[in-house]
Parts: structure tokens; sequence; C-alpha cells
């Protein structure tokens, strides 16, 4: 189940999600946002 989260980030911030969404296979910023928070959570796991 997804769940609806409201944020705030910096413009420029949101200038390279644009770029990336432009370059990559994310079907959306929330997609990418995911992915990033998902690998985000691995990397701490492993450390």
């Amino acid at each position: 189940m997804k769940t609806k989260l409201s944020i705030s980030i910096d413009e420029e911030k949101v200038t390279i999600l644009d770029e990336m969404l432009k370059n990559h296979k994310f079907r959306n910023k929330s997609h990418l946002i995911e992915v990033a928070i998902g690998k985000l959570l691995e990397q701490e796991k492993n450390e």
C-alpha cells in the first residue's frame, strides 16, 4: 500500500530530479524518490 507524502526540497534538487527523469527509466518523481530511498536504506543496512 502506498502512502501520500508531501515534501519540500530545494529548487536546485528538483531541477536535478527533472533531468534524471529525462535520462533514466523512472516513471515519475515518486518512483525516482522511492528508488533513491530504497538504495539509501539498503546502504544504511549494510554499514
